[in-house]
């Protein structure tokens, strides 16, 4: 799995940009929540697709991005959560133990 770390705010107008060419994944990861890690593990085990960008939030160091990301996107703040963001917008998102690699690339491809 190759996370691209998502460390800045301007790094959402490139996730827009880039997601008319090609779906953009974000997961929103707590470092504190056990629940979080235990699906941060479970993706990194699943076969990813190189046809999908994905993108890693610490929400803990990052929480100023993670406010924006729901305010842009208009989707509640979850932890562990999954946005698909498909041509400017977020086409499917899941959190905590609904979230599986399988749905996340099928939901990529429609």
């Amino acid at each position: 799995m190759n996370w691209i770390p998502l460390t800045s705010e301007d790094q959402l107008l490139t996730i827009v940009t880039q997601s008319s060419a090609k779906p953009q994944v974000i997961f929103k990861h707590s470092t504190r929540c056990s629940t979080s890690s235990m699906i941060l593990n479970r993706l990194e085990r699943s076969d990813s697709n190189d046809a999908v960008d994905f993108y890693y939030l610490d929400l803990i160091q990052y929480r100023s991005i993670s406010a924006l990301i729901a305010e842009k996107f208009h989707v509640a703040h979850e932890s562990p959560q999954v946005l698909v963001i498909k041509n400017g917008n977020c086409t499917f998102d899941e959190s905590h133990f609904a979230i599986h690699m399988d749905e996340i690339l099928e939901q990529s491809a429609l």
